[in-house]
C-alpha cells in the first residue's frame, strides 16, 4: 500500500526514532547542510504520526492522514498551506488512506474501511526480523467534496481498493486494485469508464503517479525472484499479506506500454514523484543503511534512466511521500526529525533548490 501508510507503519512496527544530533555544526533541529536542495525546512504537523501528505492543484492547501486525536487508525485531514487550519474531515470510522485531490480542487479521492465497519482494522502482529503489510480487503476508493463531505464509492470491487492518484491533464485516475486477482496498478478515467489494467505480472504493483506531462506513470514493484518467491507471495497473499523487504521504482508509459526498470537497488525503494521538469524521480529507499536492511529512509533522487543517484536528506531515521508544489518551487514530504514525542513523524516544507 501506498501506505503511503507503507513506510510509517514499517518505522512504527521496528520501534525507530529519530537519533539524538550529533554534537557537530552538520546538524541543527530540522536541517543538515549536505541538504543542498533544500532550504528553509518548516515541520507543518506538531502532533501524532503523520503521512502521505499531498498539494491541491492550486497549492492553497495540503491533504494528509494522520492518528491522532485519541482515534486508533489514520484519518483524512486537510490544512492550508502554511500548517494553518489542520482539520479532520473524514468520519473517523474505520481506517483511511491516500487522499488525493482531483483536479478543480472541489473533490477529493481516498481509499477508507468505513464501509466495511466503524472499526480499525488491526494488522498482523510485529514479528522481530520480518515485516509484513496488511493487504486490507475493506478498502474502497470514494470520491467526495474537499470536506469529504458526501462521500460516494468509485469503483467498488471485492478485495484491496487504494492509491489513487490523478494525472495533471484531468482525464485519469491510477490506483492499486486487487480486482484482477494479483495487486496491480489500473487506469481509469475520472467519471469512471473505460477501466485498464497496466500491469499484470506476478508481485506487488502500488503507488503510481502520473509524470507532469501525464505521459508517464511511475511506480513502486515488489516482483519476486524464483519459484520458491514466487509460492511464498501467493500464499501471503491468500492470507492478505505482502512482504515489501525489497523494492524498486519503474517507469511505463501511461497506456501500460513500455515498462522499465528505474532502480536496481538493495532493500526498498518506494513513493516515487516525478521532479517538476519530468526528467527525474525523488523517492525514498534504505539502500544506503546496512545494504538496505537498515530502518534509516532518506529521500535520492534519479534520472529516469536510472543513472545520476542523488541523496537529498540526511537527518531523522525516517524521510518519505515526496510531493512537489504545482509551481515546483517547493517540496513537501513527512519525516521523523525533530520529534516532539516518540515514534512522532511530521509533515515538513521546504523550498526546492534543482
Amino acid at each position: 500500500m501506498r501506505r503511503r501508510f507503507l513506510a510509517v507503519l514499517w518505522a512504527l512496527s521496528l520501534g525507530a526514532q529519530a537519533p539524538t544530533p550529533p554534537p557537530d555544526s552538520l546538524h541543527d533541529a530540522l536541517h543538515d547542510v549536505r541538504e543542498t536542495h533544500l532550504r528553509g525546512v518548516k515541520k507543518l504537523t506538531d502532533t501524532g504520526s503523520n503521512a502521505e501528505a499531498y498539494w491541491s492543484n492550486d497549492g492553497r492547501k495540503i491533504i494528509f492522514q494522520s492518528t491522532r486525536d485519541g482515534h486508533p487508525c489514520d484519518q483524512l485531514y486537510t490544512m492550508n498551506a502554511d500548517g494553518s487550519d489542520q482539520k479532520r474531515v473524514s468520519s473517523g470510522k474505520g481506517r483511511v488512506t491516500c487522499g488525493w485531490f482531483l483536479p478543480g480542487d472541489r473533490k477529493i479521492i481516498y481509499a477508507s474501511t468505513h464501509g466495511a465497519g466503524p472499526e480499525c482494522p488491526e494488522g498482523p502482529p510485529f514479528t522481530p526480523g520480518k515485516y509484513q503489510w496488511p493487504v486490507f480487503q475493506g478498502y474502497d476508493l470514494y470520491i467526495a467534496g474537499a470536506d469529504a463531505r458526501d462521500a460516494k464509492p468509485f469503483l467498488p470491487a471485492p478485495g484491496y481498493d487504494a492509491e489513487a492518484t490523478a494525472a495533471p491533464n484531468g482525464k485519469w485516475i491510477v490506483f492499486t486494485s486487487e480486482r484482477g486477482g494479483d495487486v496491480d496498478l489500473w487506469r481509469v478515467d475520472l467519471d469512471g469508464k473505460h477501466l485498464v489494467r497496466l500491469t499484470d505480472g506476478v508481485g506487488y504493483d502500488g503507488g503510481g503517479v502520473f509524470s507532469p506531462d501525464s505521459k508517464l506513470i511511475a511506480w513502486r514493484t515488489n516482483y519476486p525472484k524464483g519459484e520458491a518467491a514466487t509460492a511464498k507471495y501467493q500464499e501471503l497473499l491468500k492470507r492478505h499479506l505482502v512482504e515489501p523487504m525489497e523494492m524498486d521504482i519503474w517507469v511505463m508509459n501511461a497506456d501500460g506500454s513500455a515498462k522499465r526498470q528505474v532502480t536496481k537497488l538493495p532493500g526498498a525503494a518506494f513513493a516515487p514523484i516525478f521532479t517538476p521538469d519530468g526528467k527525474g524521480l525523488v523517492f525514498a529507499t534504505n539502500h544506503h543503511d546496512n545494504q538496505g536492511r537498515g530502518r534509516g529512509f532518506d529521500l535520492f533522487r534519479i534520472n529516469l534512466d536510472g543513472t545520476g543517484l542523488e541523496r537529498l536528506t540526511w537527518t531523522g531515521v525516517f524521510n518519505s511521500f515526496p510531493h512537489f508544489s504545482p509551481d515546483g518551487r517547493k517540496l513537501l514530504w513527512v519525516s521523523g526529525r525533530a520529534p516532539r514525542g516518540p515514534r512522532q513523524f511530521d509533515v515538513c516544507v521546504a523550498e526546492w533548490l534543482p
